[in-house]
């Protein structure tokens, strides 16, 4: 399987927000992907190519991340992350004319699925989330994300070439655990072009806002989720993490299917695409 270059759609969201929707094609329904905090979906390149011989294959830029512009308002709500999504089913749907469609989603890009999902079940056929955040209970939501947040604004921006980055991301946990190619495709398409070097698109303020949103879901906003759903995970930590909270995920969501993986971290799609895609399509098959 070969990854290709995607061709790209913008399409109209909410907040004036024109998101870059990325197409990869492939055969079969559609399958849309749904990116990490700070990542863009042209990172899931590799990824996709596990997918493309089963579906057609779709990557969204959520707002403020890779070639989607950041709402002119400065608001990072998870509900606008939802709204993403939901334009960019939308827009495959007119495009494809399949009323619903699969769909893959990695940590806040898993949770802003399972919001749609949980509101709008009739959009999605099955769901494969990978450590979607999702908290036990509200009270978590703002001491978790004040490490996060600071820790977002604490990134260096500007770099002199797309070289140097790679070289320094290859170097050092975590983006060290990507595989080169998903690295290589998060570097070139995450970064944009300056007079000194480059930048990243996706601002360390922007991604500390995502973030400190607020509006982010808990265990018992899915128990009514109807939707066909696994979680895969890596194993729980003794420090409180995504995996942690797998667990509770998949047990608030009726019929849900988890699967950990001791081998994996948190970046687990791109850290192995072939296995975490293998995983995605038997569920699907069996659905």
């Amino acid at each position: 399987m070969t990854a290709t270059q995607p061709d790209r759609h913008n399409v109209a969201s909410t907040d004036g927000v024109v998101l870059a929707l990325h197409h990869f094609g492939g055969d079969g329904s559609p399958l849309l992907i749904s990116h990490a905090t700070g990542f863009h979906g042209r990172t899931y390149t590799q990824f996709s190519s596990h997918l493309s011989d089963n579906y057609d294959v779709w990557a969204v830029d959520l707002r403020g991340h890779g070639a989607t512009p950041a709402p002119a308002s400065g608001d990072f709500a998870w509900a606008g992350m939802a709204a993403d999504v939901r334009a960019a089913i939308d827009f495959i749907s007119a495009q494809t004319s399949a009323s619903s469609v699969h769909a893959i989603g990695h940590s806040m890009g898993g949770a802003s699925l399972l919001k749609v999902a949980c509101e709008t079940p009739e959009l999605f056929d099955a769901i494969y989330v990978f450590e979607p955040i999702v908290f036990p209970d509200r009270s978590m939501i703002s001491e978790r994300d004040s490490v996060m947040s600071r820790a977002a604004r604490n990134r260096r921006a500007d770099f002199p070439s797309r070289e140097v980055v790679r070289e320094r991301y290859g170097s050092r946990p975590p983006l060290s655990y990507l595989t080169p190619e998903a690295l290589h495709a998060y570097v070139e398409w995450g970064f944009v072009d300056t007079a000194e070097g480059v930048t990243l698109a996706c601002t360390p303020e922007a991604e500390a806002r995502t973030f400190e949103a607020i509006d982010k879901m808990v265990f018992a906003d899915l128990t009514d989720c109807s939707v066909p759903v696994m979680i895969g995970a890596a194993p729980a930590t003794r420090e409180f993490s995504p995996a942690n909270m797998a667990p509770g995920v998949a047990e608030a969501i009726p019929g849900a299917v988890l699967s950990v993986h001791d081998e994996l971290g948190h970046f687990g799609p791109l850290q192995d695409p072939e296995r975490v895609a293998a995983e995605a399509l038997a569920f699907f098959s069996e659905i």
